[in-house]
């Protein structure tokens, strides 16, 4: 395959996806709507076309002006994109949508690729725009991208958990690496010992393109780090990169509701581990970023930016309250 077209590509995944691809020589169109500045406006080795990915015939001049042999659907959100999506890029090499660990719909570890279930998604879930049903549209998603494999379409999906990394517009890691940075003392939720799987950016982007490489139609991949951490762990790599020493402040529910706060109320907190096996992955080649080179280029980043991820987490206040509270029993 020697040319690819991103649909998205400017923000996050979509920008570390085109950068692998131009690495390993693919010729670059980018399509969206140009609503966000674009990093390769002056590469001149990546085109842009603009058009709107829910209207289906500008997404056929994209794939007619275009002729990819590759397409990757960065920001396919609804399973009727995606079957629109498949039809319109059938004849391509390979059609890669960028599914989601929440399209799981059992807690069980780890979470596997034609082993564990998916959500079901009703008619009213396909078409909502909430956070609620963003699992339940990424799992019929997934089921478009099988559906359109056994009409011979080679289309497979890749399903990262939490993404982190430059460029981050979520903010999600953000407000750790602000806080290890602005504080000595870090209130981590409950014993520190939870874990919610993470994925390095670079990562999910030498995933997608070794899946439309490599993949199989009609099949899934996971992909996370190789190396899980727990919240404590994450804060604990954050601090020694920046090179700081915090005192880790453990704050159960019983504490922290006497701040007014919840263990809920902190990002990556989640009271049962979420786990994504990536063995299926690793047997097409793929590899992993090491964890502390993955944490390295998030904080360079971070330090670079004006993030703080405050809205990901408690404000400082109320924590002093609840440190307040724990340092009197």
């Amino acid at each position: 395959m020697d040319t690819a077209l991103v649909i998205g590509g400017t923000r996050f995944i979509g920008r570390h996806l085109v950068e692998d691809l131009l690495d390993h020589d693919y010729d670059v169109t980018i399509f969206n709507r140009g609503n966000h500045d674009n990093p390769f406006a002056d590469r001149e080795e990546v085109t842009h076309v603009e058009g709107d990915r829910t209207n289906d015939s500008a997404l056929e001049a994209a794939a007619t002006e275009v002729d990819p042999d590759a397409v990757f659907d960065c920001v396919a959100y609804k399973p009727r994109e995606v079957r629109a999506a498949t039809d319109i890029f059938a004849d391509c090499e390979a059609y890669v949508f960028i599914s989601s660990g929440a399209a799981y719909g059992r807690e069980e570890i780890p979470k596997r690729e034609g082993e564990t279930p998916l959500h079901s998604c009703t008619t009213e879930q396909a078409v909502d725009d909430t956070e609620e049903t963003y699992g339940n549209r990424k799992a019929e998603g997934d089921r478009a991208v099988v559906a359109a494999a056994e009409r011979g379409v080679r289309a497979m999906s890749v399903r990262p958990c939490i993404v982190y990394g430059p460029h981050d517009y979520s903010e999600r890691l953000d407000f750790w690496i602000d806080r290890v940075n602005r504080f000595d003392r870090v209130l981590v939720p409950g014993d520190g010992t939870n874990v919610w799987h993470r994925a390095y950016v670079e990562d999910v982007a030498s995933a997608l393109r070794i899946v439309a490489e490599r993949g199989e139609a009609g099949e899934a991949y996971n992909v996370g780090d190789r190396r899980l951490v727990t919240l404590a762990e994450s804060v604990e790599l954050i601090a020694a990169e920046l090179q700081t020493d915090v005192e880790i402040v453990h704050a159960g529910p019983h504490e922290l509701e006497a701040g007014g706060l919840s263990l809920e109320d902190y990002v990556f907190y989640r009271e049962y581990p979420h786990v994504l096996s990536t063995a299926k992955l690793a047997a097409l080649g793929w590899e992993s970023t090491p964890l502390e080179e993955a944490i390295e280029r998030a904080v360079e980043d971070h330090l670079e930016s004006d993030r703080d991820g405050h809205e990901h987490g408690p404000d400082r206040e109320d924590e002093e309250r609840v440190l307040g509270i724990l340092d009197t029993l």
